[in-house]
């Protein structure tokens, strides 16, 4: 018994004394720095935790198994090799459309009213470039992009071919007609045309972002006009991705001074020209000037400068100066350069200035101006006190018009018919009745024959 109570004195004193040293001392479990690879698990409170779990200790970290739960409609196994294998479900859409491909050899009169698909190459303009939205809805919804040859289509190929030995001075067409009425398709098909025909393109598919206030804008001291930095940088990067095979052909002609750098002297390669743009985006805007210098002094292949939405470049812009004031168009970079050639102002050595006018834009509606200068109808009553602004009515001088009809032809309507038939993706039966139904619902308007009509019954 008294050896008993010796050991619990001593134990009592040892606790007393280590009570003593440090009585205000705590320590907590996320105080301790854990080691690589391991989690610091606290003790938890409440009935949930474990009682034997002590704070601050450390478990190593373990992967959090989900439990997976597999739902099998119809009592069917649920593998993937059997989702993929039962015919329930498989698809019935195929996957392309059994159309020929878009040659420029074979657009003649002989393939009027028939379907042609694009082909599939990384770098195809449009694909680069960018679509119209109401385009880029139809090439989503289709298995193929593939458009309709039309007798207007034939009509601006022609324009194209006799353009190709031609200053484009002498080549500056805008597309017309009611909203529609495929405008926007015409101008691509001369571009691919184009690139078909290794030409030099730069496309332009939605001219609105350009004045509608969207990216910065500095004033530049030397040339007095807003430079937009960001849309100088990506023209020029798409246009080297587009025609990057013919631009390394091609060299500098005369000496290029860029501002904080050296001279570029004559003899250097064009594609080195554009990189100086890309690496710096401030050099970007004077750099794609030189570069559309440079490649209209050259007369190995012709240029085509294609814009849709080309009346945007003839609008108020929505930008503001620092009084808040609105900036006229032709005080911006990028659209004051595109109006220098479809003005004649500026040209290349062989090519031809294609524009469509897009008359369902109603932020960026037809200006007088132009409007006047195309010969076409008034909208609305304007008398002679109205303003017309010198500047813009320069600017439009000289374009020729290129009316497109206002209505697709019985043939044509049928080839577009067809495509959307055979590609599956209306779910109604094809039939006549169908077709003349919906062919006279929309009184042969091409955008109103397929959103209104064919695709009427996706809508919600």
């Amino acid at each position: 018994m008294s050896t008993i109570s010796v050991r619990c004195q001593r134990v009592s004193c040892q606790l007393l004394a280590s009570s003593s040293t440090s009585p205000l001392i705590q320590t907590r479990s996320y105080a301790t720095q854990p080691k690589k690879g391991q989690i610091v698990k606290q003790a938890s409170q409440g009935f949930k935790g474990k009682k034997n779990a002590p704070s601050g200790q450390m478990e190593p970290a373990k992967k959090d198994k989900k439990m997976m739960l597999d739902f099998s409609p119809l009592g069917l196994p649920t593998t993937p090799r059997f989702a993929t294998s039962h015919p329930l479900f498989e698809s019935d859409r195929p996957d392309t459309l059994t159309l020929q491909s878009f040659h420029p050899e074979m657009l003649t009169r002989v393939v009027e009213s028939q379907a042609l698909k694009f082909p599939h190459n990384d770098n195809d303009p449009f694909r680069i470039f960018g679509l119209p939205r109401n385009i880029l809805v139809e090439f989503r919804l289709l298995s193929k992009p593939c458009s309709v040859i039309r007798s207007v289509t034939i009509d601006a190929i022609n324009k194209l071919d006799a353009a190709s030995e031609k200053n484009s001075s002498e080549s500056r067409v805008v597309f017309t007609g009611p909203k529609g009425c495929g405008k926007s398709f015409l101008l691509l098909q001369a571009l691919q045309y184009c690139n078909a025909r290794d030409w030099l393109v730069l496309y332009i598919p939605r001219a609105s972002n350009l004045v509608n206030s969207t990216t910065a804008h500095t004033y530049d001291m030397r040339t007095r006009t807003y430079l937009q930095p960001i849309f100088a940088y990506q023209t020029l990067q798409r246009f080297l991705k587009v025609n990057a095979p013919r631009l390394e052909q091609l060299r500098t002609q005369t000496e290029i001074e860029i501002e904080r750098r050296p001279s570029v002297p004559p003899g250097t390669p064009l594609v080195e020209l554009i990189n100086i743009g890309l690496k710096d985006q401030g050099h970007a805007p004077t750099v794609l000037d030189a570069v559309l210098e440079e490649i209209g002094k050259q007369a190995i292949f012709p240029v085509l400068l294609a814009v849709d939405d080309f009346q945007a470049l003839y609008c108020k812009s929505h930008y503001r100066d620092q009084h808040f004031s609105a900036i006229k168009s032709y005080h911006l970079s990028m659209p004051r350069l595109l109006l220098e050639y479809a003005s004649g102002r500026k040209s290349f050595a062989r090519g031809a200035v294609f524009g469509a006018l897009s008359m369902s834009n109603t932020t960026f509606p037809l200006p007088v101006e132009l409007r006047e200068a195309l010969s076409l109808e008034y909208d609305r009553p304007y008398g002679p006190y109205v303003k017309r602004e010198p500047e813009l009515v320069e600017y439009a001088q000289g374009l020729e018009r290129l009316a497109v009809p206002s209505s697709l032809s019985v043939a044509e309507a049928a080839s577009v018919f067809e495509v959307w038939m055979k590609d599956r993706a209306v779910p109604s039966k094809p039939n006549d009745e169908l077709f003349l139904a919906k062919y006279s619902e929309a009184s042969g308007n091409a955008r109103a024959f397929v959103w209104k009509g064919l695709l009427s019954s996706m809508s919600t």
